[in-house]
């Protein structure tokens, strides 16, 4: 009799609990569309609201704000995007589903638990802006064409009286998706003052001025029309020679070359030229008979600067294309005259 009596009162303890269970899990579906309290999406408080009237309250609330845009400045320069530019407007129908999400974690009983006691959530919906990615770059690129320029290499462009160098310049760029993520959180902040710089990267040239020092220490220009020798160091003129250059039909080569030869008291390889006569093809070693004095350094197909004893030449067109300079002058340009150095003949 006591054990009948106990499986009676055993199921009847279970009825009720599933009768609870059902209102609970009743009570919890009627509540599928209200989010819970304590959530807030945007900043903004939507616990406690059905779905339709958070998406109300999130634009009224949040709409205004987004509206404003973002002002952007770069020194005296200043750009406003609006909204409309790229299309921005407030993703309510995520934010709401995402707070939905949230309120709706865990068992229907522990939800139908937590709503009957009133207990909070405590979750953060951040806001979401939905914007044009090619609208936004559109505008970014806009403002950096105000800003943007290229760097500038040094460069030397030499005649035979100057080098006339061009110095270098930094450039400068806006850093497109740092400005694009700058953007975007100013818009995504409600508590954001909607304002933010440019940011930008200096670029920085290929040659700089003190590059291009370092790569011309040495550097020789021929005057042939008011003959003359100038040696430049780190692009600087420091001493000028009179010179005899090539007379008509057998003229210096103009260009650019580099110094490929250099001898102290040279040998004279006669050129197998018509002006050569009978010495065509022959070498002349130092002494008397060996036009070459002193030094020699030489450039182009034969053609090279050393030194004469005919010293009435300098200042003529005189020699078969040599630069011919003085004995003292070629014997003080020569040790300041490393192999490879430029040599240009205007």
């Amino acid at each position: 009799m006591k054990k009948r009596i106990f499986t009676i009162g055993f199921a009847a303890v279970l009825l009720v609990l599933a009768a609870g269970a059902g209102a609970l899990y009743a009570y919890d579906s009627s509540r599928s569309d209200v989010i819970a309290r304590g959530v807030t999406a945007g900043g903004v408080d939507v616990g406690g609201l059905s779905a339709a009237r958070a998406r109300d309250v999130l634009r009224r609330s949040l709409g205004p704000k987004l509206d404003q845009g973002v002002f952007l400045r770069w020194h005296v320069h200043g750009w406003k995007l609006r909204a409309a530019d790229i299309d921005a407007r407030l993703a309510v129908q995520r934010m709401v589903r995402e707070a939905l999400r949230r309120s709706r974690r865990g068992s229907f009983l522990g939800r139908a638990v937590r709503d009957l006691r009133g207990d909070k959530v405590r979750a953060s919906v951040p806001l979401r802006v939905a914007h044009s990615r090619t609208k936004l770059y559109a505008f970014i690129d806009s403002v950096a064409k105000r800003i943007d320029r290229p760097a500038v290499s040094a460069t030397i462009n030499p005649n035979g009286y100057a080098l006339n160098v061009t110095p270098s310049h930094t450039g400068l760029a806006v850093q497109k998706k740092f400005l694009a993520v700058r953007i975007l959180r100013q818009l995504r902040d409600p508590s954001s003052p909607h304002f933010a710089f440019v940011p930008t990267r200096v670029l920085r040239p290929h040659l700089s001025l003190a590059r291009l020092t370092y790569k011309y220490q040495t550097f020789i220009t021929i005057d042939r029309a008011d003959f003359r020798l100038r040696l430049w160091k780190n692009l600087q003129l420091v001493h000028t020679y009179t010179i005899a250059v090539g007379r008509q039909g057998l003229e210096t080569p103009a260009g650019l070359y580099e110094i490929n030869d250099r001898q102290v008291n040279p040998s004279w390889h006669v050129p197998n030229s018509s002006w050569a006569g009978d010495l065509a093809g022959r070498v002349i070693p130092p002494g008397p008979d060996d036009p070459i004095k002193a030094r020699w350094l030489g450039f182009y197909n034969g053609a090279g600067i050393h030194g004469t004893e005919e010293v009435s030449s300098l200042g003529t067109a005189a020699s078969h294309g040599c630069i011919r300079m003085s004995i003292p002058d070629v014997e003080q340009l020569y040790p300041q005259v490393p192999l490879h150095t430029p040599i240009y003949v205007g």
